[in-house]
């Protein structure tokens, strides 16, 4: 299993993110990962570490389709890959009903129908060559050829049914918050049908997990509703969680971050036990895990964040290189 970091807030100034991006390119982590951000650009960001000599694989989870269209969803995962030198993680997803009906007037019809769209559409862009177009939302749109590593795309999953449609178009799909045993139960059963459907092979699965080391002057319900309190209050998270098991509500984000801790959504421990907790996504069949220390992040600041990245990734390398009956 790949074990990455994601940089836990929208940045400000990208030299802010130059410490995790030091994670990857020194100390291990396999990608560094940043969500959709409304400050500093997400892309810029990661062209700006780029250019500090920060050239390492990066991925977005998730860059939101309506705030962009296909053709430039495109040149901006191309773009990176150039920049960083490496296979790009294009991670998109749909955002909430009424974030797409404030930009484009009304909802999505059909919010699996426009993913596979959407995705389709931006596949057909990146691997378009001397121009040549092809059927799609821009059909009479092409770009020049273009050599670069390569552009992965990703679809965010939470519900078996955009599981299915990752199956069906998406090279990987991106999970957040979502416990070991309902990706296994279900997310990956609904990737495999899609696939099948479509013919070709179930798209790898990533997973977003939050965590925090439990260090004095710490307290772990604090840290999980500092970290998820806008997730837990979107009932379609909430639903994902019910789904689980998990006793949650929209109404009731406090309850819910506690419910996060004691169910073992939320990792908090010492960092061997984090990484031996992080070995659940493995064997549930998540081939890449994404460490989110928001909660320390936002409680005790981005040192504080870093250093229990750091602490995570040794533990678990020492894990992974431990023999088996040590």
């Amino acid at each position: 299993m790949r074990v990455s970091v994601l940089y836990p807030a929208m940045p400000t100034d990208p030299r802010h993110v130059a410490p995790f991006a030091a994670l990857v390119r020194d100390e291990g982590a396999d990608r560094l990962w940043q969500g959709q951000s409304l400050s500093a650009d997400t892309q810029q960001v990661f062209a700006y570490l780029a250019g500090m000599g920060y050239r390492i694989p990066v991925g977005t989870s998730v860059a939101l389709m309506p705030l962009r269209h296909p053709l430039d969803a495109a040149i901006q995962a191309r773009s990176l890959s150039v920049l960083t030198g490496h296979r790009t993680t294009f991670g998109l997803g749909p955002a909430t009903p009424d974030v797409v009906a404030g930009l484009h007037g009304k909802p999505y019809d059909s919010q699996r129908d426009a993913c596979v769209e959407y995705l389709t559409e931006v596949q057909r862009l990146i691997g378009a060559e001397d121009g040549v177009a092809g059927p799609g939302i821009g059909a009479s749109i092409a770009l020049p050829g273009l050599s670069h590593p390569g552009v992965e795309t990703g679809l965010a999953v939470l519900r078996p049914t955009l599981a299915r449609a990752a199956g069906r178009v998406a090279d990987a799909a991106i999970s957040w918050m979502t416990p070991p045993g309902y990706v296994r139960d279900t997310l990956l059963p609904a990737m495999a049908k899609g696939a099948a459907e479509s013919g070709r092979p179930v798209p790898r699965m990533v997973t977003v997990v939050h965590a925090g080391v439990d260090r004095p002057g710490r307290h772990a319900y604090r840290l999980a509703f500092a970290a998820a309190h806008v997730h837990l209050a979107g009932p379609h998270y909430c639903d994902m969680l019910r789904r689980a098991g998990l006793r949650v509500h929209h109404s009731r984000p406090g309850l819910g971050a506690r419910a996060l801790v004691d169910s073992g959504v939320f990792l908090y421990g010492t960092p061997g036990s984090i990484a031996a907790q992080l070995a659940e996504y493995d064997r549930a069949g998540v081939d890449e895990v994404v460490v989110n220390v928001a909660g320390v992040y936002s409680e005790h600041g981005r040192p504080d964040a870093v250093r229990d990245l750091q602490e995570i990734l040794a533990a678990c390398r020492e894990a992974t290189n431990r023999p088996m009956n040590g």
